[in-house]
């Protein structure tokens, strides 16, 4: 039986945004985790501030060359389609994200490529996600020097709220919260949390002031990619 979304939405005035404590289960936990450090070297990609693979394909402007999603993934994309989510598509693509203690990602927003849903299940490690206002376009821009200083002010500035993932937990965002406002993962080893951290009556054994030391971190981002090319190659294990 599919669980009803919307007892999990955790935004009133925001547009929505869900989470889901114990999504999955300890075991299957190990078992997704051994099924993500089992895949081949060439899967991953190694970027300047983390490593991931990419599952289904690789999406592109012209249309995504699609793969078969292995057993291991489909199962997940199966249940967090259920949910309705996604309407009547089928997701068809997984991002794996490995993040060690303090690495992050820039605020951004995921972009037109895909169905405007992520849907992520976060494995072996806690994070803090932050949610920010648009960056105001008719601002003037910073000399390189000033940039990375200007661009964490405006920030701060601009920072909405956050979300507490936990293991094993999912979270989804849709509507606004994936096409208007940015999303990120701060650089640091250890969150604090503050009232702006929406969800904290939903997760376990923390409260306002918690400080929670990172350990390493695996996210599955599921998604549904519209536009696919009439190719289908089957790669990974089944």
């Amino acid at each position: 039986m599919a669980l009803d979304i919307e007892q999990y939405c955790i935004t009133k005035t925001f547009p929505k945004l869900y989470y889901i404590p114990d999504f999955i289960t300890e075991e299957e936990e190990k078992s997704l985790c051994e099924q993500v450090y089992a895949a081949p070297i060439p899967k991953w990609t190694q970027l300047s501030k983390r490593r991931l693979q990419n599952w289904g394909g690789l999406p592109h402007a012209k249309g995504m060359i699609p793969e078969t999603l292995p057993k291991w993934l489909s199962t997940y994309t199966d249940k967090l389609g259920s949910l309705g989510i996604f309407g009547n598509h089928r997701p068809n693509h997984v991002l794996v994200n490995e993040y060690t203690p303090g690495q992050g990602i820039m605020p951004h927003v995921d972009g037109p490529l895909f169905y405007p849903v992520v849907a992520t299940i976060n494995l072996k490690s806690h994070c803090v996600l932050d949610f920010y206002h648009p960056v105001d376009t008719d601002a003037p821009v910073a000399s390189s020097r000033e940039s990375e200083q200007e661009y964490a002010k405006s920030s701060a500035k601009r920072h909405v709220m956050s979300l507490l993932v936990q293991r094993r937990s999912a979270y989804v965002f849709e509507q606004d919260m994936y096409t208007k406002y940015l999303h990120g993962i701060s650089e640091r080893k250890v969150d604090t949390l503050d009232n702006k951290v929406l969800n904290l009556d939903s997760c376990s054994n923390v409260s306002i002031d918690s400080a929670l030391k990172r350990e390493t971190r695996v996210s599955l981002t599921v998604r549904f990619v519209p536009k696919v090319l009439n190719v289908k190659l089957k790669f990974g294990r089944k």
